[in-house]
């Protein structure tokens, strides 16, 4: 192994001067520092990282706290996950990967043992109980999601898709092509039960848009199985047998409903027309191609190192950024039966404007309406957060 005093007897001078070169805490002449860098690249010196975090109180580690809940898409996760992972590396940095449920715990154990230089935090609640840890802590944090608090952007940096808008999308785009009533199959009801807030805002959004257009809506929470699906959709179209489009924000809902409609002999979308909020992978490889609001996990893992790296280079918290939605239209929507034919799809339709991050949304497993609910289906009504 090659140490420090191989390559100072390599360049020919002191292990000092190497290590003053290292650290950066001395101004060292450009030859000398050549000559050191060449000796070092020549016999491949790696310092020593724990020697290294003791001399500059910095491990250039950062910390990933994306705990694997009941009812979250995996897949999804650890896109994200390899985004800040690719990202942090090009910067300098390693990644430490920590998927126990210990909520603030966690927190605390990587501000008190400083095993790494400042944290991402995924999988945020409404009242996500990790945030006054957050605030607390010596060490900056960037959230994948937003939480209720999130006005507050000397508190919190976020960065997350606008989910509330990306549920209006949905509708809005339904709406164009004459469904008036709709049914969302979301997230499995321990989602909303946790308050997670891109679920709850992804309702708001939808919900707002259904007001806004006259539109009856519909929302069932689904486990991701063949099964719950079923159940799910016998019950939609029994109790709104005018339904003729569905919105999933589900991703393992995707294949099991499509097989269903199938089988039940409903053709997508001349029947039921199908948009989705899903990562692009999983639109395409559909079996019928999804009409779909992306999910840019890539984008949002990538931003939030870059925002936490900005952090710890000094700059102050940006507070919130919410990615605005787009939507491609693909081969799962149509015109409404007895609206006329279907128009054309377009490659991308339009983001939809304005970036809420304050409505309110709904994390209660209920069935909701546009224009047509009932008062009891709107007093569930509160707060907004993120994923």
């Amino acid at each position: 192994m090659v140490t420090l005093a191989d390559v100072a007897r390599h360049a020919g001078v002191s292990a000092s001067t190497v290590s003053y070169v290292l650290s950066g805490k001395r101004s060292i002449s450009a030859p000398t520092r050549e000559r050191i860098q060449h000796s070092i690249d020549a016999l491949g010196y790696r310092p020593h990282a724990g020697a290294r975090a003791l001399a500059s109180s910095r491990t250039d580690i950062l910390a990933l706290m994306m705990p694997l809940r009941t009812g979250l898409y995996v897949p999804v996760m650890m896109e994200i996950a390899m985004a800040v992972t690719t990202t942090a590396r090009s910067h300098g940095y390693d990644v430490l990967l920590l998927t126990g449920e210990e909520g603030p715990e966690a927190v605390r154990r990587v501000e008190g043992s400083a095993i790494a230089d400042a944290m991402i935090v995924m999988d945020v609640e409404l009242d996500d109980p990790r945030l006054p840890c957050l605030k607390e802590a010596e060490r900056p944090s960037v959230l994948i999601g937003l939480p209720a608090e999130s006005a507050d952007p000397a508190v919190l940096d976020c960065v997350d898709l606008d989910f509330e808008a990306a549920g209006a999308r949905c509708v809005e785009h339904l709406a164009a092509l004459g469904h008036t009533r709709i049914a969302v199959l979301g997230e499995p009801p321990a989602v909303y039960a946790r308050g997670t807030g891109f679920a709850a805002r992804t309702l708001t959004g939808l919900r707002a848009a259904a007001d806004a257009h006259g539109v009856g809506l519909l929302h069932r929470p689904v486990e991701g199985t063949y099964a719950a699906v079923a159940a799910a959709v016998t019950r939609v179209f029994e109790e709104r047998p005018g339904t003729t489009a569905l919105v999933v924000q589900n991703e393992a809902v995707v294949e099991p409903l499509l097989a269903l409609l199938r089988h039940q002999g409903r053709a997508v979308p001349e029947d039921v027309s199908v948009v989705a909020i899903c990562p692009d992978q999983v639109a395409v490889h559909a079996s019928v191609p999804l009409t779909a609001v992306s999910v840019p996990a890539q984008e949002m893992g990538r931003l939030a190192v870059e925002r936490l790296v900005a952090r710890l280079d000094g700059e102050a918290s940006r507070g919130t950024e919410l990615i605005a939605p787009r939507l491609t239209e693909r081969a799962s929507t149509g015109r409404a039966a007895g609206t006329g034919a279907r128009r054309p799809a377009d490659s991308a339709a339009g983001a939809t404007a304005g970036a809420s991050a304050t409505a309110g949304a709904s994390g209660e497993p209920a069935e909701a309406s546009g224009s047509t609910a009932s008062a009891a289906s709107t007093e569930g009504r509160r707060g907004h957060g993120g994923r």
